[in-house]
């Protein structure tokens, strides 16, 4: 006579509902301001002043707050001054952190030990302790209020873009070095086209993240270029509480347009982000 045994009852896989809800939360904290902002860029005066946040625009094809933001704000300039100090700045890191990468790494010297640590020392000072005597030194070179002060100060401070190319370099075999170095060539022909063509995942990661950070930082441009000629895209969207204080339709149509560029660049690129930062970390 054969017995049947209950089913094994199945316990509820509450570790799943609980990653899906994580996510869903974390991603609407990060998608409702992005909506409320897209929404309202897209109302009146009156829309705004009379329904709520995530009240649906009347005219979904209102394109008046995106031309005053533009022109009012002196979009194009603010553009124009970012691509340029967005240019030098990113260009400058990659030369200035690659090769200093490649110096501590491949080359002995004294208080090689020390260097490395002044570097993660640097990293742990606040920047706002040093801006005294930052503004007397851009000052005394006649950099305030022009475009290279910002640069001056991108290049200079940048600790982490040194920190990724080194991760890098150590992951390239020394044997290369020697072998270039028994035909004949130099160290800085080694770096150039040796070293620095084998950076392309270090490089595309540093691109992208001093991309980012230059291109929405405020602090720098604010006080360094205060005149408007001089505005970046982060200055000209603090010059909207003036003549736009109230207008808040205007000040959402001139965020979306700041947005845009850097949504497209991070949606291109993406795959550079995630494969840099991986081969970084197994290197």
């Amino acid at each position: 006579m054969t017995t049947l045994l209950p089913a094994p009852r199945r316990r509820p896989r509450i570790g799943p509902v609980l990653t899906y809800l994580s996510l869903i939360v974390a991603a609407s904290v990060v998608l409702v301001p992005l909506v409320v902002v897209l929404l309202t860029s897209l109302k009146t005066s009156r829309e705004v002043s009379d329904g709520g946040a995530l009240s649906l625009p009347d005219d979904w094809l209102n394109l008046g707050n995106y031309a005053t933001a533009f022109s009012d704000g002196k979009m194009l300039t603010a553009f124009g001054n970012t691509a340029f100090i967005l240019l030098f700045s990113v260009a400058g890191t990659v030369v200035i952190g690659s090769m200093t990468a490649y110096a501590i790494d491949r080359f002995d010297f004294k208080a090689k030990k020390l260097v490395v640590a002044l570097f993660l020392i640097a990293t742990l000072v606040p920047g706002v302790t040093t801006q005294v005597a930052t503004f007397q030194v851009v000052n005394g070179f006649g950099l305030f209020d022009t475009r290279w002060a910002p640069i001056l100060l991108y290049m200079g401070t940048d600790i982490v873009s040194i920190y990724i190319f080194l991760q890098f370099i150590r992951g390239i075999p020394a044997s290369l070095d020697e072998a270039a170095r028994l035909d004949g060539a130099n160290a800085f022909t080694i770096f150039w086209r040796i070293i620095f063509p084998l950076l392309k995942p270090a490089i595309a990661t540093v691109v992208i993240v001093k991309g980012i950070t230059v291109y929405n930082d405020f602090y720098i441009p604010f006080l360094y270029m205060p005149s408007e000629e001089h505005g970046t895209i982060s200055t000209a969207l603090f010059r909207f509480k003036g003549p736009f204080g109230a207008h808040w339709e205007n000040i959402s149509a001139g965020a979306i347009l700041v947005i845009v560029p850097t949504l497209l660049a991070f949606l291109f690129l993406q795959r550079y982000i995630y494969n840099g930062f991986a081969q970084g970390a197994t290197k």
